[in-house]
């Protein structure tokens, strides 16, 4: 199940795009380059999020593990 690091950076990655596209199709290379920037911030927090939801998975086993022991 995501964290909330996963679904955070995929909304972010969302709104980078569409600010990227806008940017791109009214000619403002502010707005694209924000965007830009945005969609890899996202990416960025999407992996952060993933590393620490399995982390957390490896966490878990190992103290399931334990307990049967």
């Amino acid at each position: 199940m995501p964290n909330l690091d996963e679904v955070k950076g995929k909304i972010d990655q969302a709104a980078g795009t569409v600010k990227e596209h806008v940017g791109r199709a009214t000619g403002d290379g502010d707005l694209e380059a924000r965007g830009a920037a945005q969609k890899t911030g996202g990416e960025v927090r999407e992996g952060f999020g993933e590393a620490k939801r399995k982390v957390g998975e490896v966490v878990k086993d190992i103290g399931d593990n334990i307990k049967k022991s």
